[in-house]
């Protein structure tokens, strides 16, 4: 797997909850281009219970949307919003593992509404939560101007990230 680039990193102002490495609040999701999937590796903590060493329902909604944004990012090379997401949880997430794993793709492209699936797996790599996200995306000359974004690239190398 090849690791993306975060495009915004040290850009002023930039605190997104789901990616950004300087919110303390966030969950600082990374991600990774593996063929047609983007993957990203994420650390429970109990700080993000809902129930006892449960994941809580919404952060596991967080991490999927996140997900299929950088989907969008990575493979369209543009933004955009969420104006759909149908999630289905499936079995508990639990605080206690030592990682999850997440896999987004498109599944339909019609001009700029985009359909992309994701899934959160446990460390036994069974599904947990499910969600298809339909995406609005902007053209790439409303994402640079309105949303700093210049293209999303991936490092080099192929990494593991669980190492």
């Amino acid at each position: 797997m090849k690791k993306i680039i975060n495009p915004w990193k040290g850009m002023d102002g930039y605190y997104c909850f789901g990616c950004a490495p300087n919110n303390e609040a966030g969950v600082k999701m990374e991600f990774y281009e593996d063929g047609d999937d983007i993957v990203s590796i994420w650390h429970p903590e109990a700080k993000y219970q809902g129930w006892v060493n449960t994941l809580h329902g919404g952060i596991q909604a967080t991490l999927l949307d996140e997900i299929c944004a950088w989907v969008i990012a990575r493979k369209l090379q543009t933004t955009g919003v969420t104006s759909k997401m149908e999630t289905r949880y499936m079995k508990s997430i639990m605080t206690t593992d030592d990682y999850v794993v997440l896999r987004a793709r498109i599944r339909e492209q019609k001009r700029n509404i985009i359909l992309v699936d994701a899934s959160i797996f446990n460390m036994n790599g069974e599904e947990c939560t499910k969600a298809t996200c339909t995406y609005f995306t902007f053209s790439k000359e409303k994402a640079q101007k309105d949303m700093f974004f210049n293209g999303c690239e991936t490092e080099e190398e192929d990494v593991n990230p669980l190492i």
